[in-house]
């Protein structure tokens, strides 16, 4: 009698688990790719965007209003990452919220403090990544095509881009709840994590590098006679010297004045002056 009560309770449990579909999670992702960056503020950052993607899970975990309430109110706690590739967070936290739901002994602590432990790493990975390595590579292909005044050049890029940008976000998010914990051990254990941001770092260097080379278009106009022959500094001077130095040499420079703390702005103001007089000048 008493084992099938056992039998009968293990029946209950297992009927009464609550339990996100497929649908639910990709609801939730759609939220967060379309708006994760639409409410910033100074206070919490993407808090009420992680918050707006977690309503259809809360909403399909949580029966009352005051549970529902809470969970809204743990998710409205200060947060920011790199939205493509912190996409993994929520996944993990989708997770914890499913367990949590059951019954499971998960506090508002521990689903906070997964949040702001992975937000710092996964930041440096997803902007080297993101900005640093895809986006310059896209750019660097589709800018050559348009150089041949090709209208498939944007066309491409916002297509390329995209497509990315949804795959690695979404491969993400689905990870991150299907392995939920343990994807945060398997993150941060044996400091991979800093491995890959320094590997992208390196890659995003390199392109940029070639980035340089290619569009970064600066030659001197100045040219004189010496007796019967006319001497043209950039022709028979730099680029027997080094093709490309007067952009390695302004590349440089503005590197060292980003390292002296001068302001994006004002560089950019610098360049324009500069380029306005040199130009007006006839000197490059």
């Amino acid at each position: 009698m008493d084992d099938t009560n056992v039998v009968e309770n293990k029946v209950d449990t297992t009927e009464n688990e609550k339990k996100l579909t497929k649908k639910d999670v990709i609801k939730s992702w759609i939220r967060w790719f379309m708006f994760a960056q639409s409410n910033y503020n100074y206070e919490r950052l993407q808090a009420t965007a992680f918050a707006h993607s977690m309503l259809p899970i809360i909403k399909k975990l949580y029966d009352d209003k005051e549970s529902r309430k809470k969970a809204v109110q743990r998710h409205l706690s200060f947060f920011n990452t790199e939205p493509v590739c912190g996409s993994v967070i929520h996944g993990i936290t989708i997770a914890m919220e499913e367990e949590k739901s059951n019954g499971k002994p998960i506090t508002d602590e521990s689903l906070n403090a997964i949040k702001t432990g992975l937000m710092g790493p996964l930041a440096g990975v997803g902007d080297t990544l993101t900005q640093g390595v895809i986006t310059p590579i896209v750019l660097a292909i589709c800018i050559g095509i348009t150089n041949t005044q090709n209208i498939l050049g944007p066309i491409i890029f916002l297509i390329a881009q995209y497509a990315i940008m949804v795959t690695i976000s979404f491969t993400m998010w689905t990870n991150g709840y299907k392995f939920g914990k343990k994807a945060v051990e398997e993150i941060l254990k044996g400091g991979k994590i800093n491995k890959v941001i320094e590997a992208a770092s390196l890659l995003g260097t390199l392109v940029m590098g070639g980035l340089v080379g290619r569009f970064v278009n600066v030659q001197a106009f100045i040219s004189f006679k010496m007796g019967k022959v006319n001497f043209s500094l950039q022709k028979d001077l730099l680029d027997k010297l080094m093709p490309g130095l007067i952009p390695l040499v302004l590349t440089l420079w503005i590197l060292h004045l980003v390292k002296k703390g001068v302001s994006p702005i004002k560089l950019m103001g610098i360049l324009i002056l500069l380029g306005a007089v040199t130009g007006i000048l006839g000197i490059f």
